[in-house]
């Protein structure tokens, strides 16, 4: 009858409702079963590189794996190679890998592997892939420096505040460094947003999507404040920086420019204690006054030096750019010791390049709120003062920095677009500098020549 087929039929509804809904329980119970088993995991991934002591001649190949291998008798080296050559992978390299555990709930571990590559010809192309016997990378290449000497151009990409949402930069970066653009990439500080964001997940995921990057040109990095948890630990594990001083503050030259990269950070979160804060300070001091030997000035006659906090900015920005005394600047508040821009002054630094505001912004030469120009006519030949610039626009989930509505006298050029910035020593006596915006499609918005006929320490 009608009605006794209305009820089988309702019977076979539930019957597969049920089923359904204990498939759905089963499936759920099974990938919450997946997502706690300690699965083994090998395989490279989050390559990334960075100059060596020698800039000329090494290369840091930096990369992550879940576990390691079981230890069969094997020593450590056999779990961290880099097989590279000139077209082939005929050589090998060992190094070591180190366990790091992140400070969430859940101390997600992982661990580090690092190998520097010695000995590597100037001006050549290699090929790599990195990881062990149990699992590789893809295969990747790199260049090396033109020459350990000064006289050649190298050309930089420069950008601060890029996250792994609205990376609005990221995929021209990647397109322009594997078309070879590129001799480094310098991000000043803010990774991720953040890195250590759900257990270490967030910065896992960033790190990757810079492999793209990352992986075929040094990659020079410095802390800003979103790498503070936990004593910034995601961001000493995950870097490789020359100098010993766990990626903190470091110099390298490349062509005839010595940069110097500090961590800006000390200043702000003095919960960590006060002794890196100093050593930083002792450390640029010598280094600068290394730096400016006769031989050493003649030789590499730029100091560019980077960090993440400017001294400098008109964003309307109450922590920062509301305050004319920043802790950079100036130093601890009211004894003002330790503060940075005198040092800059003394030992002749030409450019400090900036971020943490999500904007560009480039001063005329200045010194204590003065603007020191050149001349009228041309404000950055021979300037009696360090240029600055800010660029921290490449694009994070926190968006744009708006401006103030009167606009100081020593900012030059500001822009809220997405974008980075692009340096080229072309030799001893001019620097280039160009504004590369995202939202023009990769239109120059800003671009100067610095001209210097000598370098030192500025006069009155």
């Amino acid at each position: 009858s009608e009605q006794a087929a209305m009820g089988s039929l309702t019977l076979l509804l539930c019957v597969v409702l049920s089923l359904c809904l204990a498939s759905a329980a089963d499936l759920k119970k099974d990938l919450d079963n997946v997502l706690d088993l300690n699965i083994v995991h090998y395989q490279p991934e989050q390559v990334h590189l960075a100059f060596g002591e020698r800039t000329a001649s090494e290369i840091v190949v930096t990369w992550s794996t879940r576990d390691l291998p079981p230890n069969n008798n094997n020593s450590n080296e056999e779990w961290s190679v880099v097989e590279y050559g000139l077209g082939d992978l005929n050589q090998r390299a060992f190094g070591e890998a180190s366990k790091f555990v992140d400070g969430g709930s859940k101390q997600s571990a992982q661990y580090i592997h690092r190998v520097t590559l010695r000995k590597l010809q100037a001006n050549s192309s290699y090929v790599y892939h990195c990881g062990s016997s149990y699992g590789w990378s893809a295969k990747f290449q790199f260049r090396t420096v033109a020459s350990a000497e000064p006289d050649w151009s190298p050309t930089l990409a420069i950008y601060g505040d890029m996250g792994n949402e609205n990376a609005q930069s990221l995929a021209r970066l990647q397109r322009e460094t594997q078309l070879g653009m590129y001799d480094a990439i310098i991000h000043v500080g803010d990774f991720a947003y953040d890195m250590n964001t759900k257990n270490a997940r967030v910065g896992d995921e960033f790190m990757r999507q810079i492999e793209t990057v990352a992986a075929y040109v040094p990659y020079m990095v410095v802390p800003g404040n979103h790498e503070e948890k936990f004593n910034f630990s995601n961001y000493r594990a995950r870097f490789s920086m020359p100098g010993g001083t766990e990626n903190l503050f470091y110099s390298f030259d490349l062509g005839p420019v010595h940069f110097i990269g500090i961590s800006t950070e000390f200043y702000y979160f003095l919960n960590y204690g006060l002794k890196m804060l100093v050593f930083q300070y002792e450390w640029l001091k010598s280094n600068l006054a290394e730096a400016n030997l006769p031989e050493n000035r003649a030789k590499r006659p730029w100091i560019v030096l980077y960090g993440h906090r400017p001294m400098y900015c008109s964003n309307e920005n109450d922590n920062d750019c509301t305050h004319s005394e920043t802790l950079t600047r100036v130093g601890w508040p009211f004894v003002h010791m330790f503060g940075l821009e005198p040092l800059l002054y003394e030992y002749g630094v030409d450019v400090a390049i900036w971020a943490h505001e999500h904007s560009y912004e480039r001063l005329w030469p200045i010194y204590d709120y003065n603007v020191r120009n050149g001349s009228l006519g041309s404000p950055y030949e021979n300037p009696r003062a360090p240029v600055h610039i800010i660029t921290g626009s490449a694009g994070c989930k926190e968006g744009r920095e708006p401006f103030k509505g009167k606009i100081p006298e020593w900012s030059a050029f500001h822009s809220q677009d997405y974008g980075y910035t692009r340096l080229k020593a072309h030799n001893a006596s001019h620097l280039y500098f160009e504004q590369v915006s995202d939202d023009q499609q990769g239109a120059i918005i800003d671009k100067f020549w610095l001209i210097k006929s000598q370098h030192g320490r500025y006069s009155e």
